[in-house]
């Protein structure tokens, strides 16, 4: 609580579907994968690898700026389910046994599987000459120099793991409430249990949710806070003025744009368009006078079928009693996913993980961080558990250095195929918003992105 003191304002910026081996697992490569101040980083060595269908060794390779498509990398969704993750995992979509190692070579085989099955069906877009091959592909320093500026300029989490080995929405509820309330899947779109967002309002601690260009998916999917006054919601354009007006809350929670043109990062959607917004997101914040007491957290809500070499730990606390669907316990932690601590409170270099035999960081850690500075009491039995981000914050006289300065943002000159389709989650969203049509008013009819874009702009 002692460092948490000097820190007035949390910021998360959630992202989506990649994993640490594939945005960050060469950070340190060219060091021994050593950081500056000594501490190790468990990233890639570049002798990692998974067999193909054939039993074939495919190793782990560079995405470099010059690779081709390099930002639409891996070229096509990988699957991103509980099965689909067991798959990567264990090479099974069963349950593997309690406690058993993840041997984590399943990627390329499940990869083949997805994309052949995604060929076959509409609604799909793949990046043409897209290979299983390509989920191996693990981007360098230099393709993702803001990502990667960050990390090695402050901290970054080497252990930080979904809390679900599933997809979106389970793990969004889970950094929003400490549970999915036994779901594992997108199908289930909202959840009852009571949210970060609305026991801070209960204890008097004020906080914000800003959506990039339409309404936030947030605020649709958590119930206690239906009845929030719009003042709580707003847009990208409304988080960089009150950055720089220093009326920032105590919690601020950001949302990508979620369409295929958008800046999520969601595969294969443009990674540098991700990459712009990390930035803007930085310099809105370091600019603003509120920066020398504010925390910034970049994660990413599931590591998407993207390759990661580390297998996920055992031991997770269950939020709830009863087991959810596939009979899942919630004992296991999901794949890694790249985390990085942003403050001007942290020392350069630093990675950040708990010690050895401690429960290690997830997504429930956003929320002991908030519980432990506000006074907020916890949620779930998962974020009692879990440890803050206190640790990270070491200097006691903030830093007036920029490690972006000379930065330049990477732009890409490959669109991803299809962007007239509207992604998943504009899916998701517009059908959330559609729940409060008033009676007799029939949803309009939506084909194209654009069609869900216009719905989903916001009505604050």
């Amino acid at each position: 609580m002692s460092a948490l003191s000097s820190v007035d304002c949390i910021v998360v910026l959630m992202l989506e579907n990649r994993s640490l081996d594939h945005m960050l697992g060469y950070l340190y490569a060219a060091e021994g994968n050593v950081s500056p101040t000594g501490q190790p980083f468990e990233g890639l060595t570049g002798n990692e690898s998974n067999p193909d269908a054939s039993g074939n060794a495919v190793p782990v390779f560079q995405i470099e700026p010059t690779t081709s498509n390099a930002y639409l990398m891996p070229g096509a969704d990988p699957g991103e389910g509980y099965m689909a993750t067991n798959s990567q995992l264990y090479g099974s979509t069963k349950n593997p046994a309690e406690g058993a190692t993840a041997p984590m070579t399943g990627f390329v085989s499940d990869f083949a599987y997805t994309i052949g099955w995604e060929s076959k069906e509409s609604g799909w877009s793949i990046v043409p000459g897209t290979t299983a091959n390509d989920i191996m592909g693990c981007f360098t320093p230099q393709a993702l120099p803001v990502l990667s500026g960050l990390a090695r300029g402050y901290a970054v989490c080497d252990h930080w793991f979904g809390s679900a080995p599933t997809e979106t929405l389970p793990n969004r509820a889970f950094a929003g409430c400490g549970t999915s309330q036994g779901h594992m899947d997108d199908k289930t779109r909202t959840f009852t249990a009571p949210s970060i967002f609305g026991s801070m309002t209960q204890h008097g601690v004020d906080w914000a949710i800003y959506g990039y260009e339409a309404e936030p998916l947030t605020k649709e999917t958590f119930t206690d806070i239906a009845s929030e006054p719009a003042s709580r919601f707003g847009l990208f354009s409304d988080f960089t003025a009150a950055a720089s007006a220093g009326t920032l809350p105590a919690y601020v929670f950001l949302e990508p744009s979620w369409g295929a043109t958008g800046n999520s990062q969601h595969p294969n959607y443009d990674v540098s368009l991700g990459e712009q917004l990390i930035h803007d997101v930085y310099y809105a914040l370091s600019g603003g006078p509120q920066w020398d007491k504010t925390l910034l957290i970049v994660t990413y809500d599931e590591h998407g079928g993207c390759y990661d070499h580390v297998p996920p730990p055992w031991g997770a606390t269950p939020p709830d009693s009863a087991a959810g669907e596939f009979s899942f316990d919630f004992t296991r932690f999901g794949p890694r996913v790249p985390t990085v601590l942003v403050s001007p409170l942290i020392e350069a270099g630093t990675v950040f993980r708990v010690p050895d035999g401690s429960t290690p960081f997830d997504h429930t850690s956003i929320l002991k961080t908030l519980e432990n500075r506000f006074g907020v009491p916890t949620l779930t039995a998962r974020d009692a558990a879990a440890p803050d981000v206190s640790g990270v914050l070491t200097l006691t006289t903030p830093r007036t250095d920029d490690p972006l300065a000379g930065v330049t943002v990477p732009t890409s000159d490959a669109s991803p195929p299809a962007t007239d389709q509207p992604s998943h989650l504009q899916e998701v969203l517009a059908d959330l918003i559609s729940r409060h049509q008033p009676a007799g008013v029939p949803k309009p009819e939506l084909r194209t992105r654009e069609d869900y874009e216009r719905y989903t702009r916001p009505r604050f």
